[in-house]
């Protein structure tokens, strides 16, 4: 009799910075309590084209869960940004559910602003910190989630 071999189950959880230029990605250790940066996803104008490249590191990285920030605002309303990000999330939805991950958003308040004083504190430079900061306000963004839950 031979051993019935189970499809490994997806337990890492990937955070997604949506920004205007370039979406930031983190990724959680396979144990769920680390988050680390990957890369970003520059924008292309085409948002179905930048969604296949987000799919595509989820499979990479085999992803269970994707944590899409929501900009509220300070008092906690859902102003344009977060309308947005809520559309783009529910994009990522319908492309994504299909392969059994899951999609939820998460309030990413003032994550680029931690992000922005991390990079600082370390010592880049203003160019270096722009090039990382999408990045580094995904894994805030992710570690805060991780944390929550």
């Amino acid at each position: 009799m031979s051993a019935v071999v189970q499809p490994s189950r997806r337990v890492k959880v990937m955070g997604v910075d949506l920004g205007s230029r370039r979406i930031g990605v983190a990724v959680s250790d396979s144990s769920g309590i680390m988050a680390f940066p990957v890369e970003f996803v520059a924008r292309s104008g085409d948002t179905a084209a930048d969604h296949a490249a987000l799919a595509a590191l989820v499979a990479e990285l085999e992803v269970g869960t994707v944590v899409v920030g929501l900009p509220l605002s300070l008092d906690g309303s859902r102003q344009k940004a977060a309308t947005s990000a809520l559309a783009e999330a529910d994009e990522l939805v319908a492309l994504l559910e299909p392969f059994g991950v899951d999609v939820v958003s998460f309030d990413e308040r003032f994550t680029t602003t931690s992000a922005h004083r991390q990079l600082a504190q370390s010592g880049r430079s203003a160019r270096d910190r722009r090039q990382r900061v999408d990045s580094a306000a995904a894994v805030v963004l992710l570690q805060a989630y991780l944390e929550a839950r």
